[in-house]
């Protein structure tokens, strides 16, 4: 049975891209999709959800590609632009969920603990959580199972008592290995619809 409802929340609840920014440096979306898959990749930037400063991230690309030093540095300076906002159906079942009072919710993501907190200026709904576990300020980030058990144990939950809704199917995987029910969300699917055959 399940009693606890575990969400992430970069592309379950909200709308992240490095796009929104790059699309305004660059002139076509060719040079956006160079730059973001051969400079400041995903690799990196998980480095910074891992515990890395922004400021050191910044400073070890910025010296391996000097030429683009000042598309790098916009990466984390206009990182705020990154945001596009709410995903408002899921943040809809989310608020749903909480009023319900059927179970509890919290939220595991891999975020930089630098960044973190300027998400929570922009959106109210992260405070709505019985407790989160970020990444960043861990040092430990999804799939890797220490931060599934960080959850577990600071929050005394059962796994086989939660679900866990992430984009990531390697989050997924994970969360599965270490006992906790989970279920891949992709863009523009019903999430209420996803969860209704755990949930009865």
């Amino acid at each position: 049975m399940i009693k606890n409802i575990i969400f992430d929340l970069g592309g379950v609840l909200i709308d992240w891209n490095p796009k929104y920014v790059f699309r305004t440096v660059f002139e076509t979306e060719a040079e956006v999709e160079t730059f973001l898959q051969n400079i400041c990749t995903m690799e990196w930037n998980v480095q910074q959800d891992a515990g890395r400063s922004l400021a050191k991230a910044t400073q070890v690309l910025s010296a391996e590609y000097p030429e683009w030093a000042e598309q790098i540095a916009a990466y984390y300076g206009r990182w705020e632009e990154m945001l596009g906002g709410p995903i408002q159906a899921n943040v809809d079942v989310l608020d749903r969920l909480i009023k319900s009072k059927k179970y509890g919710i919290l939220a595991l993501t891999n975020w930089s603990a630098e960044t973190y907190p300027i998400a929570q200026k922009h959106y109210d709904f992260l405070s709505w959580f019985e407790g989160v576990v970020v990444s960043g300020t861990e040092q430990c980030i999804k799939p890797d199972p220490k931060i599934y058990q960080i959850l577990f144990e600071r929050y005394d939950l059962t796994p086989e008592e939660c679900l866990f809704i992430d984009d990531n199917p390697d989050n997924v995987a994970a969360s599965i290995a270490c006992g906790m029910p989970a279920v891949q969300y992709r863009a523009g699917e019903d999430l209420e619809e996803m969860l209704e055959k755990y949930l009865i």
